[in-house]
């Protein structure tokens, strides 16, 4: 699993008043992602989305995880970790997901969140980038984010490239855009 990603999707109290609404749609672990540039390794749903799921949130009911690690090429790693259910602030979650990455023991934000609304999705994406130090090394982890009413959920893509080089030389435009076709893959309608 990639370090960092222990933190807590559901991380935050952010916008407790009002209702819930209904769920619309769920997400799910597919075997391929990005037209089959990565491939399901290990479906961590009923382990590490367990976590996801216990964890108190006030802004989140009927919580169900869904979390995948990928391999590509040349030792890419991506990992979608996320969850549906009922969510009362997208946004807010989104922005949730990212702070819990931020504030995980040995971690450092490197690059600022920043937001990217990719061509032909119609969703809002907020990315960042956070360096890990490990012994005498660091690790950076790009990852990007999304929340809506019903899935919420972070996208992190490492190459080696990526992971020791200057974290801000990090294309996330590029990693905000495969996070939108992302989830136009893993996220589907509740059907029944």
């Amino acid at each position: 699993m990639v370090a960092g990603l222990g933190y807590g999707v559901k991380a935050g109290y952010d916008g407790v008043m009002g209702g819930f609404p209904e769920a619309t749609h769920k997400l799910v672990v597919p075997k391929t992602l990005l037209a089959g540039e990565y491939t399901l390794a290990a479906d961590l749903s009923d382990t590490q989305g367990k976590e996801i799921e216990d964890t108190p949130d006030l802004t989140v009911k009927d919580a169900t995880a869904a979390v995948g690690q990928y391999d590509g090429e040349d030792n890419a790693v991506l990992v979608l970790s996320g969850l549906y259910g009922r969510i009362k602030n997208g946004t807010s979650t989104r922005s949730s997901i990212l702070r819990g990455a931020a504030t995980q023991k040995n971690t450092t934000l490197a690059v600022k969140p920043r937001d990217f609304t990719p061509a032909g999705y119609g969703v809002t994406v907020r990315c960042q980038v956070t360096t890990t130090k490990e012994g005498l090394g660091r690790t950076n982890l790009p990852m990007c984010a999304w929340g809506d009413d019903s899935t919420a959920a972070a996208v992190a893509l490492v190459t080696p490239e990526s992971a020791s080089g200057d974290p801000k030389d990090i294309d996330l435009e590029d990693i905000a855009e495969k996070t939108a076709k992302i989830r136009a893959e893993v996220r589907k309608p509740l059907t029944g």
